[in-house]
């Protein structure tokens, strides 16, 4: 309880500063994506906006590994019950590879969050490029994998035609105002670098 009333401090300064230093059309974003291991930043996060911002609160989405869904399949199984993930939690994503649910930040999430996202590495890498090689004139955000969970997924449903019809559904569109948090840096450069620079990719052949 104590990890989750300190975790609220991000959310506070984050409000307070779209509220002051953001234009207008940008004060109050409307969709929130928050990556989940246990969920105590996760419940904190959604808690505070939600008493925020009230009957304006965005549109909360969960986001985890597929080989630490916990709770994915806490919501999926909807009895009451918590649903720890029981397979081999083999995701590079290790700041969210922890498989059981806290039981405080599942009483916040089960009504705070619209829904919940399990999804693969390849999802948490595609965050990292797009915000260490952002559109130009926006800032470089160096973040590690687990931090970057959220931003990749929202790139792949705006860009994947095939989750165009997802994307349709949960309101992102040209007006969407998404904030993610990235959690962590590079905590692991060697896997950063990799990964940024697709250094697994094997070469080009050139004569």
């Amino acid at each position: 309880r104590w990890i989750m009333e300190g975790y609220t401090t991000r959310a506070a300064e984050t409000a307070m500063q779209l509220a002051t230093t953001a234009p207008a059309e940008y004060a109050r974003p409307t969709h929130v994506f928050l990556q989940a291991g246990v969920g105590a930043m996760a419940g904190a996060v959604a808690g505070f906006f939600t008493s925020f911002y009230g009957k304006d609160t965005p549109r909360i989405f969960i986001v985890e590994p597929v080989n630490a869904d916990c709770f994915y399949k806490t919501a999926e199984a909807n009895d009451g019950e918590i649903h720890p993930y029981t397979g081999e939690m083999n995701t590079i994503m290790a700041g969210l590879a922890c498989g059981e649910p806290c039981t405080l930040g599942w009483e916040i999430l089960k009504d705070a969050a619209e829904g919940f996202f399990a999804i693969p590495d390849e999802v948490a890498e595609e965050g990292m490029r797009v915000l260490g090689s952002p559109l130009f004139g926006d800032a470089v955000i160096v973040s590690g994998e687990s931090g970057a969970a959220t931003a990749g997924l929202v790139a792949e449903l705006m860009r994947n035609p095939a989750h165009m019809d997802l994307a349709e559904r949960i309101g992102l569109d040209a007006n969407a105002r998404v904030l993610c948090f990235s959690t962590e840096g590079a905590t692991d450069t060697e896997n950063y670098n990799r990964i940024v620079w697709n250094l697994s990719f094997g070469g080009i052949g050139v004569r």
